[in-house]
């Protein structure tokens, strides 16, 4: 996977960042569907989504997450902890199921999702930083 196009100065726009952002809580509620209910149709995923898009709609705007969306510790792990726990929140408001086994399941995907593509587009970044700083050096030294 790539991130290529979807970045500016070697970082995630906002508008992307969001769109995967909501890419991952769908695809956590359409997989939960297909393991649990057996089908996957486009209302039922959206019903199964709702309180975890909510979720992270709020963290977005709490954490300002546009100022900058791909980073990890910044927006990435704080974004994962409000979505998880506003939507088992609401959720359970909603009288929608919150047993433990399905917190810790959506805790290890959400992170996975949320945390995990920041990561992937962290590396690139830290590569060309180390090029930078290799060829610094190898310039100074000569």
């Amino acid at each position: 996977m790539t991130l290529r196009g979807l970045a500016y100065g070697g970082r995630v726009r906002p508008l992307p960042a969001l769109g995967l952002d909501v890419l991952v809580v769908v695809a956590f509620a359409a997989a939960g569907r297909r393991t649990h209910a057996g089908e996957v149709d486009v209302a039922g995923v959206l019903g199964t989504a709702a309180p975890f898009l909510a979720a992270l709609a709020a963290g977005w705007l709490a954490l300002r997450a546009w100022r900058d969306p791909d980073a990890v510790l910044r927006t990435g792990v704080p974004l994962w902890l409000v979505t998880l726990v506003g939507g088992m929140v609401l959720r359970r408001l909603a009288g929608e199921g919150t047993a433990t086994p399905f917190v810790v399941v959506a805790a290890l995907v959400l992170a996975a999702g949320l945390v995990g593509w920041r990561l992937l587009a962290a590396v690139p970044r830290q590569r060309s930083r180390a090029s930078s700083s290799s060829a610094r050096d190898a310039s100074s030294q000569a």
